[in-house]
């Protein structure tokens, strides 16, 4: 019995011991936590650390990812801080151009948006009428695509008088109130072209004449590059979206990216004309352009617009698919983007969302002009 009493007790002065030292070692760690952690954080104020970083002008730079600073009693001490690496646009001054001056060489500095903020849809306008009707929407719609808001001066620069005649359905705005035309004649003049099996080319081979360094984006090319007619022909279809990363490339549906990341990957800042028929994509292409802030970069934008239905991924009823369309075209005005050109194709059916509204065609080719460009 003695010897039983025994084990017993040892065994109990065991647990005791153990459990008497995981307690020691849980107020050890609860206490090296406690002074290893950061004061307390004053909300509303940045850091001087993150203000220094901002004054240090666009270039590369390393910012601080915690815009709080320590409350007044612990001011002094380190904190430790996440960063990240952020490269903004370089003004061209930096660079020892001017803003016209953008080399047509293809080894610029790749273009970084500079964004006020991160956008996630455009800003739709009032409706045309309290009844929400299709009538009163395409009505506002159709009358704002046929009604030019600036008109083009006739004088054109010798050489270049038959580029985009008024009378064809795809024109540009020679004008000198803008720069195109002095652009052209630098021999600083940019194209891009995106279409899907485009054969009418004219516009683009009297700019590539001329002396324009023309690009065009079509899918349905045999080659990745190719070199044509005074021309650069790429495989690339423009989306409003880049190609999902988790898809594999061999299951994609040809090379789609966003005009932004063709900008990006060609080391491009600047298009002088951009020029857009995509068959129906037109609508969320412009709302990328529009979210992203590329239209910053783009002279002239030249688009065929679709109306007979609603579009590639433009969901709602009729009035708000035009409701939808319309405030798209207000967000280019915001831009400072004007339309100088229109064109209705007679030989579309006059269809307007699978209907014969205000005679309308189905298919409309519109030019605008970036009265902010080149000044």
């Amino acid at each position: 019995m003695g010897l039983g009493r025994d084990r017993l007790i040892k065994g109990l002065v065991l647990r005791l011991c153990l459990l008497l030292t995981a307690l020691c070692v849980c107020v050890h760690v609860y206490l090296e936590v406690r002074h290893r952690a950061p004061p307390l954080l004053t909300l509303g104020r940045p850091s001087q650390t993150s203000q220094l970083v901002a004054d240090k002008g666009p270039r590369a730079r390393q910012v601080d990812k915690d815009t709080m600073v320590p409350s007044s009693g612990a001011q002094d001490k380190m904190v430790k801080r996440r960063v990240s690496y952020v490269r903004t646009l370089n003004n061209d001054s930096n660079t020892g151009k001017t803003r016209g001056g953008d080399e047509k060489a293809t080894c610029c500095p790749p273009l970084r948006l500079n964004r006020k903020s991160l956008r996630w849809h455009i800003e739709l306008e009032p409706w045309a009428s309290d009844s929400h009707s299709l009538e009163e929407e395409a009505r506002r719609f159709v009358h704002y695509i046929t009604t030019p808001q600036v008109s083009c001066g006739p004088s054109f620069p010798v050489g270049i008088q038959d580029i985009g005649t008024p009378e064809g359905p795809w024109a540009v705005c020679l004008d000198n109130r803008y720069s195109l035309a002095q652009r052209i004649q630098s021999k600083q003049c940019r194209v891009y072209s995106l279409g899907l099996g485009v054969e009418d080319r004219a516009l683009e081979l009297s700019l590539a004449r001329v002396g324009c360094e023309v690009h065009c984006f079509d899918p349905s090319l045999r080659q990745a590059h190719l070199q044509e007619s005074d021309m650069w022909l790429h495989r690339l279809s423009v989306d409003w979206r880049d190609p999902n990363p988790a898809i594999p490339v061999q299951r994609q549906r040809g090379n789609t990216k966003k005009l932004a990341t063709i900008l990006n990957d060609f080391g491009h800042r600047q298009v002088d004309v951009l020029k857009a028929d995509v068959e129906s994509a037109e609508w969320k292409i412009l709302e990328n352009l529009v979210l992203e802030g590329v239209l910053n970069s783009v002279g002239q934008l030249l688009v065929e617009v679709h109306l007979q239905w609603a579009g590639f991924e433009v969901g709602g009823d009729n009035p708000t698919v035009v409701r939808y369309w319309f405030s798209l075209l207000k967000e280019l005005e915001r831009a400072h983007f004007r339309l100088f050109h229109q064109h209705s194709d007679p030989s579309k059916p006059h269809l307007f969302l699978h209907k014969n509204i205000l005679n309308a065609s189905s298919v409309y080719t519109l030019g605008w002009v970036n009265t902010q460009w080149g000044t």
